[in-house]
């Protein structure tokens, strides 16, 4: 494996995804044919813009899996790898403490948020990502833990991407 200087991470939550039913979550709800073309759109705009991960991992519920195929359609990565710590309530911690290179993680919020604000050392609650949104964070990676160090490179929602959307 090569030797990297820093770690960039990118986070990418989910596109919109059908109703929960009787207010309860569920893995699979799929996204809906608006979130399948925002998010693709988005996920072409991120290309466009030069964002390219080495990684993609993904929450295994259905809505983050069609979420991150959406990202490899679009160039963001060449493969889809599910990860159970990135399912609602997971512990990521351990897995970004493992990532080098350029990563690309695809969830859920709050998970997400929090997990940016944990890295940047942010008040919990201070960071939000929006249906399709994107962080991108980066750290040394010599760090033994970026948690707390990395830097926020970009916060981005999905309107600031899309063309006639603002």
């Amino acid at each position: 494996m090569p030797d990297f200087i820093s770690v960039d991470l990118f986070l990418f939550r989910h596109g919109i995804a059908a109703e929960r039913d009787h207010d309860r979550d569920h893995p699979d709800r799929p996204l809906t044919e608006l979130g399948v073309e925002r998010t693709l759109a988005v996920a072409d705009r991120l290309s466009k813009l030069g964002y390219q991960s080495d990684l993609l991992l993904s929450s295994p519920y259905r809505r983050a899996v069609e979420t991150a195929e959406l990202a490899v359609q679009a160039g963001l990565a060449s493969a889809v790898q599910v990860e159970s710590a990135l399912a609602p309530g997971g512990d990521p911690r351990p897995l970004v403490r493992s990532v080098h290179g350029r990563c690309l993680l695809v969830g859920h919020e709050p998970d997400l948020s929090g997990l940016a604000a944990a890295l940047t050392g942010a008040a919990p609650g201070s960071l939000r990502l929006r249906k399709a949104g994107f962080c991108h964070l980066c750290w040394d990676d010599l760090s033994c833990d970026p948690f707390g160090h990395a830097q926020l490179q970009a916060l981005l929602r999905p309107r600031l991407l899309l063309p006639g959307s603002v």
